[in-house]
């Protein structure tokens, strides 16, 4: 049986906001495997690993009952949920927040606005928490779907709901009026995990690939050569993770300098470097750093 054949196994969305991502993240990490949305399960070829494919409201429960002894997950899904399974990492992708919204042409500017009003939600419980803080008193209509209708369909005066880009608000003649969380995807891990041994081991080594992994993002490796005399001035260009690297040349006057670099000051860092008097540039991608 699947539960018993003695591997570690990790839960992700099976289709959704984070499955591409997660699966990403996984093949980053040097994980083999074949995924695919209609198999519950992927096994990996390289780590003792199977991937579990289900819904992601259901990732909590299944790491909490220890079914799969890892999961992914968004923060939202955690929150409304009420788990209190711990957290090992925070992933950097899957960034959204949960707001409420509120017609264009409303006069609502504050959430104490709100009182007494309808609030459409899928999440129940976390905009109950918040209501709660505000002090504020609003009738929470749970909603399965479609939550941006219901002030339309007059289900509802306000709604509570995940907004990425705001297109979808828009569109359907609502606006923002505050953050009622801002999540992102995590890694969450079943508390017996720490019990057996050979689990633990196993997510302590996967930790030390998603954590080189993400430490990655965004960051080239940069070689360059430089005339000894314009040394000090172009490692105050280089905005390195603690020092550079200085390589001494055949030519006494020159030395190869390497660093690492993010790619968002990519350019700027260049233009710089080259008035430094750097040549010989090559910049090339990173797949991951242990620190």
């Amino acid at each position: 049986m699947l539960s018993s054949n003695g591997r570690m196994k990790i839960a992700i969305q099976r289709s959704g906001r984070l499955t591409e991502d997660s699966i990403a993240l996984l093949r980053a990490c040097g994980l083999e495997f074949e995924f695919q949305k209609q198999s519950l399960y992927s096994p990996c070829k390289n780590f003792d690993l199977d991937i579990l494919a289900i819904r992601d409201d259901d990732i909590p429960e299944y790491v909490r009952d220890g079914v799969a002894d890892l999961g992914i997950v968004g923060e939202n899904i955690l929150r409304e949920r009420k788990s209190k399974i711990p957290v090992l990492e925070k992933l950097g992708f899957g960034s959204c927040k949960l707001m409420i919204s509120v017609p264009q042409r409303s006069s609502y500017k504050a959430i104490t606005d709100l009182n007494g009003l309808r609030i459409g939600t899928t999440y129940p419980h976390t905009l109950k928490e918040f209501l709660r803080q505000h002090k504020v008193k609003a009738e929470i209509i749970k909603l399965s779907g479609s939550v941006e209708l219901a002030p339309s369909l007059d289900v509802a005066d306000a709604i509570c709901d995940i907004v990425s880009t705001g297109t979808t608000i828009k569109m359907n003649g609502l606006r923002t009026l505050c953050t009622v969380l801002e999540s992102q995807a995590v890694l969450i891990a079943s508390p017996d995990v720490h019990k057996d041994k050979k689990k633990k081991k196993e997510t302590e080594r996967l930790l030390i690939r998603i954590r080189g992994s993400l430490q990655a993002r965004g960051k080239r490796y940069l070689m360059l050569n430089a005339p000894l005399e314009a040394l000090e001035k172009i490692k105050a260009i280089l905005p390195s993770l603690k020092s550079p690297t200085i390589v001494p040349l055949a030519d006494t006057n020159m030395v190869a300098v390497h660093s690492v670099i993010a790619e968002d000051v990519f350019w700027d860092v260049m233009e710089k470097l080259k008035a430094a008097g750097a040549s010989g540039i090559i910049v090339v991608p990173i797949e991951t750093i242990i620190q």
